[in-house]
């Protein structure tokens, strides 16, 4: 059962409605998901989403396929259902197979030793308060990523975490 109401457009708080339809627009659906919904019910929350949202479509480098990797790779480890089914059919989206959606979600290789690189920075980070020890920030430096590439890293790993602990936090209903 969820703890924080989930709002259509109309019953949001003035200051959600802007941007939750925006995010309405956006959806496949046409309508926001539970989650955004749920984020709708603080102005805030729903802002500093959108917020990590825009800045990693407007600023970020990363390819795609390698944004979702990441923020599946994260999700997982933050263990949200609802957000790590999101993020699989989001890299299914971009490219990546049914086997390496499940490689992962697991840690396991994908077969794209540069991606499992990086995949293992976030994973890492994620499971340990932000840490990376030396050795795997190394390793997805030698496997080609740059200092530029870790940081951005980073980014999908914040928005991931956002969401995944809000869903957590909320025990938002999974509507995908």
């Amino acid at each position: 059962m969820s703890r924080i109401p989930t709002h259509t457009i109309e019953s949001a708080p003035d200051a959600s409605r802007p941007l939750l339809q925006k995010i309405a627009q956006s959806a496949p659906t046409g309508r926001p998901l539970n989650l955004h919904a749920q984020m709708a019910h603080s102005p805030a929350v729903l802002a500093a989403y959108a917020s990590l949202r825009a800045a990693t479509a407007e600023h970020g480098t990363l390819d795609p396929k390698v944004s979702w990797a990441l923020n599946l790779a994260t999700a997982a480890t933050v263990g949200n259902d609802y957000m790590i089914g999101i993020a699989s059919r989001f890299a299914g989206m971009n490219g990546w197979t049914e086997a390496q959606i499940a490689a992962l979600r697991t840690g396991t290789t994908t077969g794209d030793t540069k991606v499992d690189a990086l995949a293992r920075v976030v994973r890492e980070a994620t499971a340990s308060s932000g840490n990376v020890t030396d050795a795997t920030w190394k390793a997805a430096q030698h496997a080609g990523w740059s200092g530029e590439d870790l940081t951005e890293a980073f980014a999908f790993l914040g928005l991931t975490m956002f969401t995944g602990y809000f869903l957590n936090y909320a025990q938002t209903d999974s509507d995908i």
